[in-house]
């Protein structure tokens, strides 16, 4: 019955001044909602990311040329000339773990097509590079393993090239030329969106990369290999095949450096997964100190009472309350503000999230750790600040606060 009391005194001790109390909590209201806001945009960054990554492929192992030193000075990651075409033969032929093998080579230039004309990157790939992206064709046909080695000039555009070379749809079978020279378009790419870096991967050609290799760029060594492994649990497998066996055919010795690099979805999730929570708990740390600041306008508020109360207070001494009663009914009432606010400032963060994801178009995911968290945080925001007030409060003299005016 004593809690039931002082609830219900706490009540009524808040209802005297709404507005007051509304205005105390509003801080508590903002800063919870801006926690669980900013939690759920950083969560939905990270689905996001993972999801794109994901798009690479499955079970993808990305092959890189090492670096190569120039006078001394070493230039950047996939500048070395070390990866070739029967690199690339053997890895299919000799590592057992790897499923899919596609070749790769780029080149970039102005497309034209009839009067239109646009500039784009060209990819030379292998015929099992969609396999290896899991990259469906929205209509048309893919280049076959025949066209790989007899270096067809043939192309497949993504959909953002086709919306800008054709605009009315008619595409397949007809040429295009890339650097001067004609190429036929057998099919387009379903749409496919950005990466994980933010480019549009619809804005490409896919072309056999011998193809790329002899008429575009004369280069002859291979700018990547990608490789798709038999499975998840076979992708370390197929990584130290590959090491390996490069390191074997490029004679590099015991202790010296490889001259590749292998790159796997892990260390790119692992990394990009690293960045996003470390922006999620830069966000929630900036929108903790309004947290903060409620708190300050709790302590602050119940000060001003305690001062507005005092001799109410001493009239409940003096008819038998006790210091730890008059303790307790003053950090009830600093509780009953921060609860409020915090049940307030959950519905107010979940609103705030979903117009954000609806008006930014920016994913966000409100989780049951994010409400927890922050209603737990409102609590303990109550208490500490609301603790000074109430033993202000019980630590008055009842004969003095009798005489207050």
């Amino acid at each position: 019955m004593k809690v039931v009391n002082i609830l219900v005194s706490s009540f009524r001790a808040l209802l005297r001044n709404k507005m007051r109390s509304f205005l105390t909590m509003l801080g508590i209201i903002i800063g919870v909602g801006a926690v669980i806001a900013m939690l759920a945009i950083g969560q939905g960054a990270e689905y996001s990311v993972k999801e794109q990554i994901s798009a690479l492929g499955t079970n993808v192992l990305i092959i890189f040329p090492g670096t190569q030193q120039q006078g001394g000075v070493r230039v950047s990651a996939g500048s070395a000339t070390t990866l070739t075409e029967n690199d690339a033969q053997a890895i299919m032929n000799e590592c057992p773990a790897v499923r899919y093998i596609s070749p790769g080579t780029r080149a970039g230039g102005q497309i034209i097509a009839g009067n239109l004309n646009w500039a784009t990157g060209i990819e030379g790939t292998g015929a099992d590079y969609l396999t290896i992206r899991q990259w469906p064709i929205a209509y048309g046909d893919f280049y076959t393993e025949q066209d790989v080695k007899g270096a067809t000039k043939v192309c497949v555009l993504g959909k953002t090239v086709a919306d800008n070379l054709f605009p009315d749809g008619t595409l397949v079978g007809q040429n295009i030329r890339i650097r001067n020279v004609p190429f036929k378009v057998i099919g387009v790419l379903s749409k496919k969106g950005q990466d994980p870096m933010g480019h549009d991967q619809d804005d490409t050609i896919l072309a056999p990369y011998t193809t790329v290799k002899k008429r575009l760029t004369w280069y002859p060594y291979l700018r990547q290999i990608l490789v798709s492994a038999a499975s998840v649990a076979d992708i370390p497998v197929a990584q130290n095949q590959i090491s390996e066996l490069l390191r074997m055919r490029h004679k590099i010795a015991r202790y010296d450096q490889d001259d590749f690099s292998i790159r796997n979805q892990a260390d790119i999730v692992a990394t990009a997964t690293a960045t996003t929570k470390i922006l999620t708990i830069l966000l929630a740390s900036i929108a903790s100190v309004s947290l903060l600041v409620g708190g300050i306008g709790i302590m602050n508020i119940m000060l001003v009472s305690v001062t507005e109360r005092t001799r109410e207070i001493g009239i409940r001494m003096s008819v038998g309350a006790r210091s730890k009663d008059i303790l307790a009914q003053f950090l009830v009432e600093a509780l009953v503000l921060s609860l409020l606010g915090g049940f307030i400032g959950i519905a107010f963060g979940i609103i705030a999230s979903t117009l954000i994801s609806d008006l930014a178009k920016w994913p966000s995911i409100v989780t049951a750790f994010s409400i927890i968290l922050s209603f737990g945080f409102s609590i303990a925001v109550g208490i500490f600040f609301g603790f000074y007030p109430a033993r202000k409060a019980a630590m008055l003299n009842p004969i003095d606060a009798l005489r207050y005016e």
